[in-house]
């Protein structure tokens, strides 16, 4: 199974990849097979199931709304986040949806449901969709499953990366840290450069060059975003978004000789983008959108603060950075709902740290490295969020997550690479951490301080 850093960073919309993004394409493919099919003129209504995680705090990550605008053909890069909140009021104030924009089917309240407690099978973000004609009978169900990041799946490719597999052969694949290493040895080249040899089987490099940096763009975009927007953020719990004013501080205090100040910025740009993320913003996905804050972080801080950066610098961060993410994905999972948030945030750090490693010259080995100290200082963390929301702990937690990233590359560059665990080891006890944790501490907001924290 072939996976392109471009599959791993996506451009979405807040607050949440598996419980917004991933809701909105499943909707999308669903409606998309019934004109496939050749059922679509024959629908009469339409009915979304959500199972599992995504029902526990399904209203808080929006995973309601987002299903409607997946039926009408909404793409999460696309969507025009300014009019989401009136478009799903109209829905369901007439009850009726319009799919993909052409047929127009009932969809009352009680048609689409959040099952608190019940949960499918073969993963803990299950989603059933149902269209049925005038007489009642049933043109297309589906089941699918939001596995992390914004990947969809369906039953039949549950456990791959993809609903359609691409087996394009890659000319040095791997899946692992200890592959990875193994295959720049055999290359004669770094992190970076071997990733970018794989990229090139998927399209011309040049494509993925560019939408790198439009990637990075849509990071910046975002981060201004987030430090331009005040006010509190939605969803009940009266959380003051605290970016634009730490700006202001820190524009009046400039740059002085406080060797901390660097970790202000980096604060600050984390918390920006996920406030924005909050409040249901354009975001990348990285490699989720609640731990989209730590890679644009430390991203900013190489672009602003490391003498001599520049674009091409951007696009090998994201390179190496795609490399750690691929492994943490095939082997264990990015997905908070799977494995708690050392799958969110650990990933998002030890993406972050390799990436940084890379472009401040590090070897493979001191990139795996870096990689496995953000992992391994992560593990066992869990995803607790306060009302189903992403607002406590998640956006603080981005900003410590980037803060290790850069403790993480700092260490593994005053090293030669040799560490006593792998990254493929720290990896692996994700996954079985993620295994053992309870599942009240996987995104259902039933455990940690999601019953601590009173809501307001």
């Amino acid at each position: 199974m072939a996976l392109s850093v471009l599959d791993l960073f996506t451009v979405g919309i807040g607050p949440s990849s598996s419980h917004t993004v991933g809701p909105m394409r499943a909707a999308r493919i669903f409606a998309e097979g019934l004109d496939t099919d050749g059922v679509l003129p024959g629908v009469a209504r339409v009915r979304a199931e959500l199972f599992g995680s995504l029902g526990a705090t399904g209203h808080g990550h929006g995973s309601d709304r987002a299903v409607v605008l997946g039926l009408e053909g909404e793409d999460p890069e696309t969507v025009d986040t300014a009019t989401v909140a009136q478009r799903v009021a109209d829905v369901r104030e007439r009850g009726r949806v319009s799919l993909l924009g052409r047929v127009e089917v009932g969809l009352a309240e009680d048609d689409l449901v959040l099952h608190r407690r019940l949960t499918l099978p073969g993963h803990p973000n299950g989603m059933t969709f149902r269209a049925c004609a005038a007489d009642g009978t049933v043109l297309r169900e589906r089941t699918y499953y939001s596995v992390g990041g914004g990947f969809v799946v369906d039953e039949a490719a549950l456990g791959a990366d993809r609903v359609v597999p691409d087996d394009t052969p890659l000319p040095h694949p791997f899946g692992t840290g200890a592959e990875l290493l193994a295959r720049c040895r055999e290359q004669g080249v770094d992190v970076a450069g071997l990733v970018r040899r794989n990229e090139e089987a998927f399209r011309p490099w040049e494509q993925t060059r560019t939408q790198l940096l439009h990637l990075w763009s849509v990071k910046q975009e975002c981060v201004a975003a987030g430090l331009a927007h005040e006010g509190t953020l939605p969803g009940g719990l009266r959380v003051r978004r605290r970016a634009p004013l730490l700006h202001t501080r820190l524009q009046e205090q400039g740059l002085p000789d406080d060797p901390w100040r660097a970790m202000d910025w980096i604060d600050l740009w984390a918390m920006a983008v996920n406030e924005e993320n909050a409040s249901g913003g354009r975001v990348v996905t990285a490699p989720t959108n609640g731990a989209a804050g730590s890679i644009p972080a430390v991203l900013h801080y190489y672009r602003r603060l490391v003498p001599g950066a520049d674009d091409d610098g951007v696009v090998d961060f994201l390179l190496a950075a795609g490399a750690i993410g691929i492994i943490i994905k095939e082997n264990a999972s990015i997905s908070g709902a799977e494995v708690g948030c050392q799958g969110e945030v650990g990933s998002a750090s030890a993406m972050a740290a390799a990436g940084l490693t890379q472009v401040l010259g590090g070897t493979p080995e001191q990139v795996e490295a870096a990689a496995e100290i953000g992992v391994e200082h992560h593990l066992g963390l869990t995803c607790d969020p306060v009302g189903g929301l992403v607002q406590i702990p998640c956006i603080e937690r981005n900003a410590v997550g980037a803060m290790k990233a850069v403790h993480a590359a700092r260490l593994a560059r005053h090293g030669d690479g040799t560490h006593t665990v792998s990254l493929d080891q720290a990896v692996r006890t994700m996954r079985q951490t993620g295994r053992d944790m309870k599942r009240k501490y996987k995104e259902t907001s039933r455990g940690g301080l999601a019953v601590n924290v009173v809501e307001c």
